[in-house]
């Protein structure tokens, strides 16, 4: 698969807006966790499928980033070149509210939304 190289110097691989970051605290601290885990898993007709999950216990070879003072982000090193460069927003449609993706690295989405795939070698 083509993908970036994760640069060390780059505080966080990917980004949250204000928005995704308010709702994100709440949830976090509504349900007592330890932060947010991000992670990707093998699904869907595409390929790879999001899993933004609230951490209660967290695997000590999961990277840590800060996004902001008291919302920690928890990665796994596997997952972290398909998501690096990516922004996630909470964006509303109608009455809804979900959580929007807005990967580089995906060269493919699925025709629901659920799931992207990245460039083969």
């Amino acid at each position: 698969m083509t993908v970036t190289t994760f640069n060390p110097q780059n505080v966080n691989p990917v980004s949250f807006t204000e928005k995704a970051i308010k709702h994100l605290s709440a949830q976090v601290e509504s349900k007592e966790a330890a932060g947010i885990q991000f992670n990707v898993k093998e699904s869907g007709c595409s390929g790879f499928k999001y899993l933004l999950e609230l951490a209660f216990e967290v695997s000590p070879t999961d990277l840590c980033f800060h996004l902001n003072d008291s919302l920690k982000l928890y990665i796994s090193p596997e997952a972290l070149p398909l998501i690096q460069g990516t922004q996630v927003d909470y964006v509303q449609e109608g009455v809804n509210f979900r959580l929007d993706f807005n990967n580089p690295n995906a060269t493919a989405l699925c025709g629901c939304g659920e799931s992207f795939a990245v460039e083969k070698q």
